[in-house]
């Protein structure tokens, strides 16, 4: 079996429902019959360079919220990501363009051997535990090199904007046919889709399915879960309801 996996390294909800796939695909009879593919998707292909930007600002200017409520947002994410084991800093995040760091991530695909999947998370734990600033290109290069990649390979990467390029606009022309429009989403075997960080059951539900089942794409609906499954889309996140 195939998983496919959009995300975006700027999304808090792929870094949560990454946790809860893997949670998932722990409790699958035939997990060791399943190859993970993480593939690239922009939340906002038009953003600018990353900046330190505190990310209660950011999110106050983007849903219309006080400060007040901002902050009471982001524990909230905080609250789910740390209930998956994930560390979460409250403050400054990677707020604009990702494509370098997707750019990256491909070109460590190309090495193999697990170096993708190191990178990835590096720079999950980078953004959201850590809170370092990825639009920094040392910043970036050093997460890079810990995660496996040789240093003077990644540097080239990140110094000519047209490596991998291609690879990119590739992975999310290929989400947009198959009619993802948030993050994170997530293709079985090309039989289920499954949108947003759904818990860890339905993953596993998911997969029991695809493993039984043929036939074309079929989205997994929320109703399948006990719980609201949060995306990213259009350059926003889904923002937990500070006032309830």
């Amino acid at each position: 079996m195939r998983v496919e996996i959009w995300s975006d390294i700027a999304c808090p909800w792929c870094y949560i429902g990454k946790a809860r796939f893997e949670k998932g695909l722990a409790a699958f009879a035939h997990r060791g019959e399943v190859e993970i593919e993480h593939r690239s998707f922009e939340l906002d292909p038009s953003a600018g360079e990353p900046t330190g930007q505190p990310v209660t600002a950011m999110l106050a200017g983007k849903y219309g919220l006080t400060p007040e409520q901002a902050e009471a947002a982001e524990r909230r994410v905080a609250d789910t990501a740390r209930g998956e084991g994930l560390g979460y800093a409250l403050g400054r995040r990677a707020n604009g363009s990702t494509f370098a760091l997707h750019r990256l991530l491909h070109h460590a695909k190309a090495r193999g051997g697990g170096v993708r999947d190191a990178l990835l998370d590096a720079l999950y734990r980078a953004n959201f535990a850590d809170s370092r600033p990825l639009g920094d290109p040392e910043t970036v290069l050093g997460t890079a090199v810990a995660a496996g990649l040789d240093e003077a390979e990644a540097r080239a990467v990140l110094a000519d904007e047209s490596a991998y390029a291609e690879d990119v606009r590739a992975d999310q022309r290929e989400a947009a046919r198959l009619g993802a429009t948030g993050v994170p989403f997530f293709v079985i075997d090309r039989r289920f889709g499954v949108s947003g960080a759904q818990p860890a059951e339905v993953f596993t539900q998911a997969l029991d399915q695809a493993y039984a089942a043929g036939g074309g794409l079929e989205t997994v609906p929320a109703a399948a879960s006990s719980g609201d499954a949060p995306v990213c889309d259009d350059g926003a996140c889904e923002v937990p309801d500070p006032r309830s």
